[in-house]
């Protein structure tokens, strides 16, 4: 499996991905903020990072935007879970370098087949 950060600054939700990623067989790490996650990202280099576009800080949109400064190459996967799903947050994801984007309420299944794919690419 791999090393994925979850970005978000609910606990719960922090709680529910890392459970169900750990017991996929990855390896999590988190962070509350956009910018102790963009500072996580480019020290530990996960190989997919999931992140709530809404994040005291810095949003989740400037953290993609940095990290993909950062990793040209994007060989860090980016995921967005937010609450927005229209077209206009889907392509405002894009731009900002998102590579898959999950809507909340998202089934942990879905989570985890994310990532898996995210991973493979």
């Amino acid at each position: 499996m791999g090393k994925v950060l979850l970005i978000d600054d609910h606990d719960d939700t922090r709680a529910l991905c890392r459970l169900v990623l750990e017991q996929a067989g990855h390896v999590v790490l988190d962070a509350a903020s956009g910018t102790e996650g963009l500072a996580l990202a480019l020290a530990e280099r996960p190989a997919c990072v999931i992140m709530d576009v809404g994040l005291p800080g810095m949003s989740g949109y400037e953290v993609a935007t940095a990290i993909r400064a950062a990793d040209p190459d994007r060989a860090i996967a980016l995921a967005a879970l937010t609450g927005h799903g229209g077209e206009e947050a889907r392509a405002r994801g894009r731009r900002a370098g998102f590579d898959a984007h999950l809507v909340k309420p998202v089934d942990p299944s879905v989570i985890v087949a994310t990532v898996a794919q995210l991973i493979r690419r």
